[in-house]
């Protein structure tokens, strides 16, 4: 099943370069609605999982547990060794967003920090998501930060200024992720949805969230009385 692609407008592109640099700045695409995003948050990752495959990124894992994150998608195209891009991406992203990072070039190489974790803080972004691996993972665990890698290294990236991209189409994980998707994720993974899958999906995992709920609790209602009936 493939994701529907929405046509949405977005502004001139900027390319910023000099002598040795050369990177491509998309400006950021619209947001989706609040109400969409708030739906989401009252959705889970498996919830989702039992309705679609599309847009789980395998192999993609929190940092921490019992996070929840829910953003539009401001993608990032690395260039290892070189992660200054990441720089500009910060720039250019606003309060709830989610930094969707492809590193894949160089998964060992780790281009997020506690630095760039901290300014991220400072915007008040929503998340990160790298197809690559993290550092400093002692302190962005105490900030807190939703953080969704694959693994965490030793060995980063170097800010060189010589070439990356900001809001193009990348893949992580095998999935095609577009600036202006909607990114969920919570201790079982994430998901990227296309604006029009967003919108598809949401009844129906809002649907199956409350129908789970009431079955939750007759579960939790018999399984009391069969204790209480064993005392």
């Amino acid at each position: 099943m493939m994701q529907g692609r929405d046509k949405r407008p977005v502004d001139d592109v900027s390319t910023i370069s000099g002598n040795t640099m050369s990177y491509q700045i998309i400006p950021r695409v619209p947001p989706l609605s609040d109400e969409l995003l708030a739906g989401y948050r009252q959705i889970s990752t498996s919830t989702l999982g039992h309705l679609t495959e599309t847009g789980y990124l395998q192999g993609i894992r929190p940092l921490l547990p019992d996070m929840q994150m829910v953003g539009n998608v401001v993608t990032v195209k690395l260039c290892p060794p070189d992660g200054g891009i990441l720089r500009e991406a910060l720039l250019l992203s606003q309060p709830g967003d989610v930094l969707a990072v492809d590193a894949s070039e160089e998964e060992d190489r780790a281009c997020w920090g506690e630095l760039r974790a901290l300014a991220a803080c400072v915007k008040g972004l929503a998340g990160v998501v790298i197809a690559g691996a993290v550092t400093d993972s002692r302190a962005l665990r105490q900030l807190g930060l939703p953080v969704f890698c694959k693994g965490v290294s030793a060995i980063t990236t170097r800010t060189l200024g010589t070439a990356g991209a900001v809001n193009v189409p990348v893949t992580i994980a095998g999935v095609a992720v577009h600036p202006g998707d909607v990114a969920i994720g919570d201790e079982d993974g994430v998901f990227i949805l296309s604006p029009s899958a967003a919108r598809d999906w949401l009844a129906k995992a809002l649907d199956k969230e409350h129908a789970d709920a009431e079955r939750r609790d007759a579960l939790r209602r018999k399984l009391l009385e069969s204790s209480s009936a064993t005392v």
